[in-house]
């Protein structure tokens, strides 16, 4: 009996230390209980299988219960990860979208403060003035912006963007070309292109020295050409956020040299069918 104790104590070790690998173990002491007795000349002259049978059951109920530790351990690990990169890709949503509205608000704002500024030396008062309204006015719609922003509703429309672009190009003393509607974009496109708009628009003001941009649509594409000096292409984080944000719908980015100075171009697949079955349903009612 105290034999067969310890084969069962060493099947149980032996399924802790070697897991599904502890089977030949398990075996061999299922044969030393079975043929123990009879190897070593005490007991009965018959076979007893029961001691074997109890070794091999403690074995596989013990191989179950660890089993089960392993996937909870596993399944708490795999939800510990699963917490961290949706942490992580909310502190990346949080720093792009908060990087594409300040970015563009502010030089906004800064250009028209400039602009105040250079009205005010020249003696033109009431212009400096309409100037300083406007920024007052940015700066109150930024603060919004950046309160709906953090708390995940963004409200950016392609309309709303074209009209904010011409005022910060006038500011900037850059001529604008922009569309006069926005009917040909397709529904499901129009926020993407806002955000295009905004960056691209931002970078032309901050980085081109251009005396002039022009930005055209169509249904699934956007072009921003200006004939300034550009920069890097692909370079910076509100064009890493674009492409991004772009890429989350199966879009592209482009950012390139062009005959007139640089130019941005996103495109987007095509629609699908459900997508613009929905978009017709909205239209007419």
């Amino acid at each position: 009996n105290s034999a067969f104790v310890f084969c069962v104590y060493v099947s149980v070790l032996t399924v802790i230390s070697f897991g599904r690998y502890a089977a030949p173990g398990v075996v061999a002491l299922a044969l030393v209980s079975l043929f123990g007795s009879k190897i070593t000349g005490s007991g009965s002259e018959g076979l007893d299988g029961s001691n074997a049978l109890a070794v091999v059951l403690v074995a596989v109920a013990m191989w179950g219960f660890f089993g089960i530790i392993r996937s909870n351990l596993a399944l708490a690990a795999a939800r510990a990860e699963v917490a961290r990169l949706a942490a992580e890709n909310e502190r990346s949503r949080i720093a792009r979208d908060l990087h594409d509205l300040l970015g563009h608000s502010l030089t906004t704002i800064t250009v028209k403060a400039g602009l105040a500024r250079r009205l005010a030396e020249r003696g033109d008062v009431d212009r400096a003035a309409v100037e300083i309204v406007e920024v007052e006015s940015l700066g109150r719609r930024t603060l919004g912006e950046v309160r709906t922003a953090v708390a995940g509703y963004r409200d950016v429309t392609l309309a709303g963007e074209l009209a904010s672009a011409r005022e910060v190009l006038r500011a900037a003393g850059i001529q604008a070309e922009l569309p006069g509607a926005v009917d040909a974009v397709d529904a499901d496109a129009a926020v993407q292109f806002g955000w295009v708009v905004r960056e691209g628009i931002t970078n032309v003001v901050r980085h081109s020295r251009a005396t002039r941009c022009i930005v055209t649509v169509g249904p699934r594409w956007i072009e921003i050409v200006d004939d300034g000096r550009g920069g890097q292409p692909g370079a910076g984080n509100g064009l890493s956020g674009l492409r991004e944000r772009l890429g989350a719908v199966g879009g592209s980015l482009e950012v390139q040299p062009s005959l007139r100075g640089w130019r941005l171009r996103a495109q987007l697949p095509p629609a699908r069918a459900d997508s613009a079955d929905r978009c017709a349903n909205e239209a007419v009612r």
